[in-house]
């Protein structure tokens, strides 16, 4: 007589090994602030303005290895599109209306790597994030004067991109739906605060004005998608 053979057991489900993966979400600037360092509206004149919210999206690329039964530790990589600006006119500009506009930029590309920890309950995982991210940054002035008027036009620009390099923290939660297949939820605060100069010569006249301008820290929200190599 024929005995069927019994079925092969599932193999057992673990957060150890690699993966790669996707992401889409959204980010938003927080306040930005403009400061005339030499007096051409006003010494020491400062006025702020908030930096735009933006979509984000990109690829994951990271390796976890469980401690114990449920502490789960790991580092990760991601690297995507975000696009955050904003802009403020000056209140002390002597022509009205004001004609002293501020701008900061944010992005577009950007790059973060971070170590991961967090705590597992079977397939779900609570974890926080900290690292560094790198993007790009961009801050100007611009002056037109009433220039079809008086002809005077100064735009003080950061002419090169600079690249922003900061602390980026923040948490979320993964749940493994298969052996291979996981969803995620995640926040991360990039700290990106800093003063960059914008100087730049009027076209008549001549004469070189300066602002100070912040780089705003950046807050962002998303959800992925990730697969497991191994």
């Amino acid at each position: 007589m024929a005995v069927k053979a019994r079925p092969k057991p599932a193999d057992p489900f673990t957060w150890n090994g690699c993966y790669v993966g996707g992401f889409v979400g959204g980010a938003w600037g927080q306040n930005s602030r403009a400061r005339d360092l030499n007096g051409y509206n006003a010494l020491g004149d400062t006025w702020s303005y908030r930096a735009g919210s933006s979509v984000m999206g990109g690829g994951t690329l990271g390796c976890n290895q469980t401690i114990g039964q449920s502490f789960v530790l790991g580092i990760e990589g991601e690297g995507g599109y975000l696009h955050s600006r904003g802009s403020g006119l000056d209140t002390m500009s002597p022509f009205l209306p004001p004609d002293t506009t501020a701008s900061v930029r944010i992005g577009d590309a950007y790059g973060v790597l971070a170590m991961r920890a967090g705590f597992a309950i079977d397939r779900s995982l609570l974890y926080v994030k900290a690292g560094g991210v790198l993007t790009g940054a961009r801050v100007s002035v611009v002056d037109p004067i009433l220039q079809p008027v008086v002809g005077n036009t100064i735009n003080a620009v950061d002419t090169t991109n600079k690249m922003a390099v900061g602390l980026a923290i923040g948490g979320g939660w993964e749940y493994a739906f298969t052996n291979k297949w996981s969803v995620k939820a995640e926040y991360l605060f990039l700290d990106l605060r800093h003063t960059e100069n914008a100087c730049g010569v009027a076209t008549v006249g001549g004469g070189t004005f300066c602002w100070s301008v912040t780089i705003p820290n950046v807050s962002t929200a998303k959800v992925g998608l990730n697969y497991k190599l191994n």
